[in-house]
C-alpha cells in the first residue's frame, strides 16, 4: 500500500499551519450555517404543520344538505339589511367560506366552486353566517363591495311583477344609501368604539374626555344652528345642521349609556 498524502491530521503534508487554520475556521462556519438552516427548515415545518392544523375547519354535526350535497344560501348586506342573492353551497364551500371570512359559492351550472368576486371585483367580507331552524337554509351577512347582481344591478331581486312582464328596479352601478336609521345604527357603532378606544385626535375623543358639558353645550349650539337653518328655509343646511345634530346627539347618548334601542322603543309607543 502507497504512503497517504495526508498528514496525521487529516490535511496535506505540504499545507501551512495558517492554511489549516484557515480551513478549520472555513469548516466551522459552514457546518453551524447548515445546522442554522437544518433548524431553521424544522422549525418552519412544525410552524406550517401548526399553521394547517389551526385551520382545519370542522362543520357542525346535523346541516340538512339536499340531495344533490348542497345547501341554499340567502345573501344579506350587513350595511343596508337589503337582500343580494341566492346562492348555494357545497361542504368545501362553505368550509372556504368560514376559514377565509369570503363568500364561497358551488355553480350548479359550471359544477365547481366559485369565489365572489374573484372576477368582478365585487367580493364579499363575510360578517355573520346562520343557518335556520331545520338547518337546511344559511342567512350570510357580508360587507359588500360594489355591486352583487351579475347584471350590474346591486341586488339580484330587482325584477317586480307587472302582470305579464317585470319591470327592473333601480339602476346598474348604483349602491344604494342605507336608511337613516341604519346610518344612525352604524353611526352609533362608531362612536361607541371611540369611546372604548380614545384614539388620538379623534373629534369624538375630544367630546368624550371634555365631559357631558362640552358634549351638552354642543347638542345646544347644533340645535340652535338647526332652527337658524330651517328659518332660512336653506336645504342644505338644514341638511347639514340636522346631522351635525344627531352625531352629537349619539355621542351624548353613548355619554350616557343610552341605547338606541331604548329611544326606537320609545317612539314605536308613539305610533298612533
Amino acid at each position: 500500500m502507497g504512503k497517504s498524502p495526508l498528514g496525521g491530521d487529516g490535511y496535506p503534508e505540504n499545507m501551512s499551519k495558517e492554511s489549516k487554520e484557515s480551513k478549520e475556521s472555513t469548516d466551522v462556519r459552514e457546518s453551524t450555517d447548515i445546522n442554522k438552516r437544518t433548524e431553521s427548515t424544522e422549525s418552519t415545518e412544525r410552524t406550517e404543520s401548526k399553521v394547517c392544523a389551526d385551520q382545519v375547519i370542522t362543520l357542525p354535526v346535523g346541516i340538512r344538505w339536499n340531495s344533490h350535497g348542497l345547501i341554499p344560501v340567502i345573501v344579506q348586506d350587513g350595511d343596508t339589511q337589503e337582500v343580494l342573492m341566492l346562492a348555494y353551497m357545497n361542504e368545501e364551500a362553505l368550509k372556504l367560506t368560514l376559514k377565509e371570512k369570503r363568500a364561497w359559492y358551488y355553480s350548479r351550472s359550471r359544477q365547481s366552486l366559485w369565489l365572489k368576486g374573484e372576477s368582478s371585483g365585487n367580493t364579499q367580507e363575510v360578517q355573520d353566517l346562520r343557518f335556520d331552524c331545520d338547518k337546511d337554509a344559511i342567512l350570510l351577512t357580508v360587507k359588500q363591495k360594489g355591486v352583487a347582481c351579475h347584471e350590474n344591478f346591486y341586488s339580484c331581486f330587482h325584477y317586480k311583477a307587472e302582470e305579464k312582464d317585470f319591470t327592473s328596479l333601480g339602476t346598474p352601478h348604483e349602491v344604494p344609501t342605507p336608511s337613516l336609521g341604519r346610518t344612525l345604527e352604524l353611526l352609533a357603532q362608531v362612536i361607541h368604539e371611540r369611546n372604548l378606544e380614545r384614539p388620538e385626535g379623534s373629534y369624538t375623543t375630544y367630546l368624550f374626555e371634555k365631559g357631558i358639558d362640552k358634549i351638552l353645550k354642543k347638542v345646544g349650539e347644533e340645535s340652535a344652528e338647526t332652527i337658524i337653518a330651517a328659518k332660512n328655509a336653506s336645504l342644505e343646511e338644514i341638511r347639514y345642521e340636522t346631522a351635525d345634530l344627531f352625531f352629537h346627539l349619539l355621542v351624548m347618548l353613548e355619554e350616557r349609556g343610552v341605547g338606541l334601542e331604548e329611544i326606537a322603543k320609545e317612539l314605536q309607543g308613539r305610533r298612533k
